[in-house]
């Protein structure tokens, strides 16, 4: 299994119409992408950052499938405009010692594969964590 989290802080112009479209788009990620198998979305309290959203993935086509799907596209569209910091983590009990490499690899596939994405993510005042440094290793 892959825990795939994020975390994040808005920018303090953000509205709340926005903000809540946001993160209603998250949870609509848990709720349509088959390959989550569960999710959680809210306040994330103990650190820096404000927001963050956890999806369980079985393995990494699923974790594929999750971030190709519109929705998460979606997410990104209306999400990622309105973010000042954002990190991102990956829990996995998957033994293979390759398996981070492989989640960057997913992630920078994406990056090359979606201009619009690559500009939204170059955007981000801050950016850290396994889908991190960004698009074309930036």
């Amino acid at each position: 299994m892959i825990f795939h989290g994020n975390r994040f802080t808005l920018k303090p112009d953000a509205g709340s119409a926005a903000v809540e479209e946001a993160l209603e788009s998250l949870r609509n990620q848990g709720r349509s992408i088959p390959s989550v198998k569960s999710f959680v979305v809210g306040r994330d309290y103990g650190g820096e950052y404000e927001w963050g959203a956890t999806f369980v993935i079985e393995d990494l086509q699923g974790y594929w499938e999750y971030l190709i799907h519109p929705a998460h596209r979606n997410t990104d569209r209306v999400g990622l405009p309105l973010v000042d910091k954002f990190m991102s983590f990956d829990i996995t009990d998957d033994p293979d010692p390759e398996m981070g490499a492989k989640i960057a690899e997913l992630h920078q596939r994406r990056y090359d594969s979606d201009p619009e994405l690559t500009e939204l993510v170059s955007g981000l005042g801050e950016y850290s964590g396994s889908a991190a440094p960004g698009p074309h290793g930036n």
